[in-house]
């Protein structure tokens, strides 16, 4: 494992129920640092389960997880929880506390998990709500911001510890349209300017082709395609055919040339 990759899976294994129910199949991917990779694939096909195992809520039943040079096999459980310090998480519906304002929801971990007085937790605060575009006021609840705002916080809140790895699951799942792209400009936002290593668990396919420096394509828990977004559109796999055809199909179902759609 060189310095320019953060995260590294070699032939990981993994089965639930006894070993009747094998999700991962023996997949190798490797994640450069600093770069943002799209996991793909069907649902069921292991795209949550690698997270979980990354983030060693999992143990593989065989393989190797090395992340930021530590091989998380070795670690013990107290080991693993404080380890997972140095990653940030963006849950596909948020999951804010619905009873915390904005400000309380992002100043959260810095409460729970520094010792920053109440001066240094409002400049943090403050600092990473703006630098995504909110610029107050901070003592809303939830449920009296749009669900772009509410993305906005959970992302705020994943970055404000300053982590050194991001894991979006399903960032753009159920989003309309504006929110969808709305979130795709934080995403791309915090790939050029905090340079972290981010891994996001996604059906979006057109996000995946724009932003990913690399796309991992999961079928059947194995790794059916690693590398750039221009090899993915290029390759001949039918799981993946099927996934790039899926917008264009429903094009033609509404009655919509692909011309009018404005394809090439």
């Amino acid at each position: 494992m060189t310095n320019e990759i953060a995260i590294q899976l070699k032939d990981v294994h993994k089965a639930f129920r006894g070993g009747r129910d094998e999700i991962l199949r023996g997949i190798s991917i490797d994640f450069e640092r600093g770069k943002l990779t799209y996991i793909l694939g069907p649902s069921g096909t292991g795209k949550s389960v690698t997270l979980k195992h990354i983030l060693g809520l999992l143990s593989p039943d065989q393989g190797q997880i090395t992340v930021l040079g530590q091989d998380l096999n070795s670690m013990k459980e107290s080991e693993r929880i404080r380890f997972r310090e140095k990653f940030g998480m963006v849950f596909q519906n948020s999951a804010l506390f619905d009873d915390m304002t904005v400000f309380e929801n992002v100043a959260f971990p810095l409460r729970e998990h520094t010792g920053y007085s109440e001066e240094q937790i409002t400049a943090e605060v403050t600092a990473v709500l703006r630098s995504l575009g909110m610029n107050g006021p901070y003592d809303k609840y939830p449920n009296e911001i749009s669900g772009g705002m509410r993305k906005r916080v959970g992302i705020a809140r994943a970055i404000v510890r300053k982590p050194e790895i991001l894991l979006y699951d399903e960032p753009t799942t159920g989003l309309d349209p504006y929110t969808r792209i709305t979130v795709d400009e934080l995403i791309e936002k915090i790939k050029s300017e905090l340079k972290l290593t981010s891994v996001v668990i996604s059906h979006d396919i057109p996000s995946a082709l724009r932003l990913a420096d690399k796309i991992v394509f999961l079928d059947q828990g194995k790794v059916a395609f690693e590398g750039s977004p221009a090899g993915f559109v290029r390759s001949s796999h039918p799981q993946i055919r099927k996934f790039l055809d899926a917008d264009l199909v429903s094009f033609r179902s509404l009655g919509i040339a692909k011309e009018g759609a404005g394809s090439a």
